[in-house]
């Protein structure tokens, strides 16, 4: 089986390996199922229902029935969307009586809307 470095001299055109860097890299780079779980982490952001969602509770923690009054869609749409926000680990609830009331579910997710308002932004 061909070495990486064999394997780039086959795809590019020049070839221009910085060993110490590339072997860094290789070093650093997560395995393929920690890259894939990534990846689908960013496809929950894909979904322009799922990013409101995510800032309106970026803004307050709300029920189903204020996020659906908010975005003008309804509570049948709102909660299927919190539940694949929830189960991506993006979105908590916590019950009050008879309400859910759900919040952004760490500061990590607080930090991905601010960087990408920030990025979008500039």
């Amino acid at each position: 089986m061909a070495n990486i470095y064999e394997q780039d001299a086959e795809r590019c055109e020049y070839l221009c390996v910085h060993d110490s860097v590339v072997k860094k890299v290789l070093d650093e780079m997560p395995d393929e199922e920690k890259l894939f779980d990534l990846a689908e982490l960013f496809k929950i952001f894909g979904d322009s229902t799922r990013v409101k969602i995510l800032y309106v509770l970026f803004e307050a923690e709300l029920c189903v029935c204020d996020i659906s009054t908010l975005l003008g869609a309804t509570q049948t749409a709102v909660s299927h969307q919190l539940r694949i926000l929830k189960s991506s680990k993006l979105v908590k609830s916590r019950k009050d009586g008879k309400n859910v009331f759900y919040s952004l579910a760490d500061s990590h997710v607080t930090g991905i809307i601010n960087l990408g308002m920030e990025h979008i932004n500039e």
